[in-house]
Order: C-alpha cells, then sequence, then structure tokens
C-alpha cells in the first residue's frame, strides 16, 4: 500500500533554504520515501511531476507539497512534521492597513531604513528584486545562484555607481558585523576580515582562525565567479575598500577559488595601494593551500602558529592498496584544493569543475572529485550541506568499485547545515571500511556551531573514518591512503 498527498498552500512563501530543511526532515519521517515542499516555479512543479504527482494548478508565490509515504500512518505523522515545521503565521493584516507587509523589496527598504537585503528567490527572479534594492539605496547579498553573467555584471556596475556592495550571486557565507548570513558558522569576534569569492573556501578559513583562538571583522561574500575575467573582480574591489576603511579590521584575508591571471594580477595590485595588509588564499596550481594561508594570516599578527591542526583518527589506519580516490565535495573550493594537492602526486584528477581544462569526467584517470554543489547539479535540488542523499548515492556506488582505494569528502557544519550530518554518513562509512575502502572527511566547523564539533567528529571517527580540521591535513592523508 501506498498513500501520496499533493497540495497547495495559496500564497505561503518561506525561503527556499528552509523548504529544502523541511523536505529533508519530512523525508526522514520513518514510512515516507519522498517528500518535496516547495515553491510552486515551474521547476519545482517538474520535479513534483517527476516523482509521480500530477502537478497542482499553482503560482509561483504559492507553496505546494508532495509527499509519498508507505501508508495512511507514515503521511499522516509527515504532514503534522510539516505543519509542526512551518508553523503558521497569524493572518496578514488587510492590504491598505499600515501593518501590511510591503510589496516590493524596494518598498520593504524604504519603509525600514535597511542598508542591506539578503535575495534568496529562484534565479530567473533574483535580478528584479536586487536591482530594486540597489534602487532603494541597499547593497545586496544575493544568495541565489543559477543568476546569469550578463545580470551579475549588470547588478554590480549599478552597486558600484551608487557606492554600495553586491554579495553574490551564488554568495552562499557571509558574516558583517557578528550576524551569520547564508551558511555561516559561529565565530568569534576578531581582527580579520575576509573577502570571499567562495562559501565553503571562506567558512573553511574562519573555522582554522576559530581553532587558533582568532576572531574576524566581518566576512563578505562575493560569489564564485567574481575574479572570473567576465566579472573582472568589480565586487571584490569594493568589498577590500570597504575592509579596508572598517575600524575593527587589522588584516584582510581574500578567499578565492582559481582566479582569472589577469584579474587576480589586478587585484593584487589595488590591494598593495591600500592601508590594511592583506593576505592572499587565491587557490590553483603551484599556490598555498587554505591551511598555509591562514598560518601566514597568524604569523602577521603574532599568533602561534599550531604545531597540528585538530584531527580525529581510528584505532587502526587502513592499509594504502591499488586504485583510485575518489572525491565527493559540498564545496567546490574544498573540492579546487583537494584537486591541487592530491594531483601534485597522483597526477590528472577527473572532475565536473577540472583544474584544466582536458581534466574533464571523461578524462582517463582512476582518480576523480566531484563538486556536488555545483550550479548544474543543484538545480531544482537542495544543496549536499543541506540533504546529503545524492551523496550517500554517489558514496555507496564508489565504495563498491573495486577500483576505489579511498573515498575523500568534506562536512561542513553551521548554520542553515545538515543538522545531523554524521548521523547519515556513519553507516555508509562502515560499509566501505568493511570492503577495505578507506574514508578521510575534510571537517569544517567551530566549537559553537549547532551540530556540535566534537560530536560529529567522534561519531565519524567511531564510524572509521579518519577526521581533519584541515582539508590540505586530510587530502594529503588520503592522498596516502592509494597506490599505483
Amino acid at each position: 500500500m501506498t498513500a501520496r498527498h499533493v497540495d497547495v498552500r495559496r500564497g505561503a512563501y518561506r525561503d527556499s533554504v528552509r523548504l529544502m530543511q523541511i523536505s529533508q526532515a519530512l523525508r526522514g519521517v520513518p514510512g515516507v520515501s519522498d517528500a518535496l515542499v516547495a515553491m510552486a516555479t515551474p521547476l519545482n512543479l517538474d520535479l513534483a511531476a517527476g516523482m509521480g504527482f500530477t502537478p497542482p494548478d499553482a503560482a509561483p508565490n504559492d507553496m505546494v507539497v508532495a509527499v509519498a509515504a508507505t501508508d495512511d500512518v507514515a503521511l499522516a505523522a509527515a504532514l503534522a512534521r510539516l505543519d509542526a515545521e512551518l508553523r503558521v503565521a497569524p493572518a496578514a493584516p488587510a492590504p491598505g492597513s499600515p501593518d501590511a507587509p510591503p510589496r516590493t523589496v524596494g518598498s520593504a527598504v524604504r519603509r525600514s531604513g535597511a542598508n542591506l537585503v539578503l535575495v534568496s528567490t529562484p534565479g530567473r527572479y533574483a535580478f528584479l528584486d536586487a536591482m530594486d534594492a540597489l534602487d532603494a539605496g541597499a547593497s545586496v547579498l544575493v544568495f541565489s545562484d543559477n543568476v546569469p553573467v550578463d545580470q551579475e555584471v549588470r547588478l554590480k556596475e549599478e552597486a558600484g555607481r551608487r557606492g554600495l556592495l553586491v554579495m553574490g550571486p551564488d554568495c552562499g557565507t557571509a558574516v558583517v558585523a557578528g550576524v551569520g548570513l547564508g551558511f555561516a558558522n559561529v565565530v568569534r569576534p576578531g581582527p580579520v576580515g575576509l573577502v570571499a569569492a567562495s562559501g565553503t573556501g571562506a567558512q573553511h578559513v574562519m573555522s582554522l582562525l576559530d581553532a587558533a583562538g582568532v576572531g574576524v571583522s566581518h566576512c563578505l561574500g562575493v560569489g564564485g565567479r567574481d575574479l572570473s575575467s567576465a566579472v573582472a573582480g568589480r565586487s571584490t574591489l569594493a568589498a577590500l575598500d570597504a575592509l579596508d576603511a572598517d575600524g575593527d579590521t587589522d588584516l584582510v584575508v581574500l578567499v578565492s577559488k582559481p582566479p582569472a591571471p589577469e584579474v587576480a594580477e589586478r587585484v593584487r595590485a589595488h590591494a598593495a595601494r591600500l592601508a590594511t595588509p592583506v593576505v592572499f588564499a587565491l587557490l590553483g596550481l603551484g599556490q598555498p593551500d587554505l591551511t598555509a594561508a591562514v598560518s601566514a594570516v597568524l604569523d602577521r599578527l603574532g599568533r602561534a602558529v599550531p604545531a597540528s591542526w585538530p584531527c580525529w583518527l581510528p584505532d587502526s589506519r587502513p592499509a594504502p592498496r591499488p586504485g583510485g580516490l575518489r572525491g565527493l565535495f559540498a564545496g567546490g573550493t574544498l573540492c579546487d584544493e583537494a584537486m591541487v594537492i592530491a594531483s601534485a602526486t597522483l597526477g590528472p584528477i577527473r572532475s565536473n569543475i577540472p583544474l584544466r581544462p582536458e581534466w574533464t569526467s571523461n578524462v582517463d584517470s582512476p582518480h576523480g572529485m566531484v563538486d556536488l554543489g555545483d550550479d548544474e547539479l543543484t538545480q531544482g535540488r537542495p544543496h549536499p550541506m543541506i540533504d546529503g542523499t545524492v551523496r550517500l548515492d554517489r558514496f555507496a556506488a564508489e565504495a563498491a568499485d573495486p577500483s576505489c582505494a579511498a573515498i575523500l569528502l568534506d562536512v561542513v557544519l553551521g548554520y542553515g547545515a545538515d543538522a545531523d550530518p554524521a548521523a547519515g554518513l556513519a553507516p555508509a562509512i562502515r560499509d566501505a571500511r568493511a570492503r577495505g575502502v578507506g574514508v578521510v572527511v575534510s571537517l569544517t566547523g567551530t566549537a559553537g556551531d549547532p551540530q556540535g564539533l566534537n560530536r560529529q567528529a567522534e561519531a565519524l571517527c567511531a564510524a572509521g573514518a579518519a577526521v581533519f580540521a584541515s582539508n590540505a591535513d586530510a587530502t594529503r592523508y588520503a592522498v596516502g591512503l592509494v597506490t599505483s
């Protein structure tokens, strides 16, 4: 027997990240085989159809709920959980009343006097909302992905004309005056400011700084494409200027995925003219890794560099064996860093975000790493930091592959991320280890994160994984588990 339910909640808007988290929570209800809670955009209605539901008559401002369960009891439990998660808000004030909510982003900015707007609408709508915020005089953090690059350039050009800042699109992480936005870790206040064309890269740097006892003034994300040739570092330059003018920032770290060389050179020249020193963590072949960059920051601040970064090792180290190293990453920057380090020893690493144009997913190499958070893999799906289902499926397939010697993956903690990633990963890790496959985890997080850094590390280690706070250390350990 199968119980299925679909309904539409008219005008019941919720942030897309929150709805992804609710969908994941419903899938965790015993007896629920699939669940989708999302705004009724054409893409999400297509997803509902792919689940076997007849798409309901709904508009993008409506919420669609689709749940499949083994029986009516499980379905009822899922819908009860949904109501609890949504916590239905009281009826909205009548249109035209003084308490009625504003109908546009710009009117909300003008009414509230806000100077920063977070946009998390579907990519096709994000440009209009972000431009509306700029027109009203507010800087913007565009969490949305799948925004065309020409629209990104237009937004950043407009922000430059107005003396404002656009963070994003696809800005997953920021910390402004101690407030975390998007995926953010709990970090202490301190003298280091970050400009980051990377979400997980910024989280990793902040987490390592926190482990060393150093806090953060602000982290200004600029979007993963900002240092590309097309975008030309427009927001990076503006963010550097903003931190240079900030009295609480004594040193700036610039974190990025591999940048366009000519843009990196322009940014370095600009940074050299600032009063505040800048440490560069620009990943790429021949460049320092993120852990080395953090050590440089500590040295510039006159702080002690740890002799070793935290790690949690199982009782027995897996024996190296012939085969390939497979990387399954939620963070593109951590995937990039792992490929840079591993390729120096192992040679070509095939990937969906290759370090070199010829190292595509089809290259003839036993070693491969995938960024499961890449835009092409998250259209209509929760980000793997929120829902690890896709990665767990890929993990099981890699562990069962006789040519796989070791699996390297990242686990990123903090607000917005999976509430207990170790719970889902532990059974898969135990299965892989029983097959003789080594498992190595790069764990990004702080002691203050809601998931509990030590609790997560100990659970992953107890399942048989070697766990490292440093992604660079994790990668080098994983490389050591692979022989030709």
